[in-house]
């Protein structure tokens, strides 16, 4: 089971909260750490994103950071995560180092389609349930969304959206690989 943390300072009560739960996050090996934050200007990213590589790091987490393949090259992080409406994943490809990992955003089958003839590493895909934490993408698209969404496509499917520890056991069984989230993890 793939398991994604994405940050959100603003919930956390600002970046040293956020720092601490990364630090936590990392410690207990979650698969793929996710800097989503925005509305930071560009330095501030960058030292947030290498404050971040520079935590102990013992499972080897993979640390992406949103939207921004510039930051994420000039930090050192593993990879980039997407929106479905961005760069093809393809042409992105030709610019990065090899092994570098891209994950795609995707709110609908064919976002995800795309994602997945673009050669992306994962996808997230929801939101499954409404989500606990951020603005929705819309209703709640469901487990049976999930599964058929799942069925679609060769890459791994993280669910996202109003995740619980009650239904992941669900989540799995509709085809997912994973989840990506917020909230659960801000302990």
């Amino acid at each position: 089971m793939i398991r994604c943390y994405v940050t959100d300072r603003k919930q956390m009560g600002g970046v040293e909260p956020l720092v601490a739960c990364a630090a936590r996050q990392l410690e207990a090996g979650v698969d793929f750490l996710q800097v989503r934050e925005k509305d930071l200007p560009d330095r501030e990213l960058l030292a947030l994103a290498r404050r971040i590589l520079d935590l102990p790091n013992p499972k080897g987490t993979l640390v992406l950071i949103n939207s921004r393949a510039d930051i994420a090259l000039a930090a050192g992080a593993h990879g980039v995560h997407l929106p479905g409406d961005s760069l093809p994943v393809n042409e992105l490809r030709r610019i990065v180092p090899e092994g570098f990992v891209i994950g795609v955003s995707c709110h609908t089958l064919p976002e995800l389609e795309t994602a997945d003839r673009e050669g992306a590493d994962f996808a997230v895909y929801g939101p499954v349930y409404a989500p606990r934490s951020k603005a929705s993408h819309g209703a709640p698209l469901g487990l049976e969304a999930l599964a058929a969404a799942c069925r679609r496509v060769r890459l791994p499917v993280l669910a996202l959206g109003g995740v619980t520890e009650e239904s992941i056991p669900s989540i799995l069984a509709a085809g997912a690989a994973g989840f990506a989230a917020i909230s659960l993890f801000q302990t």
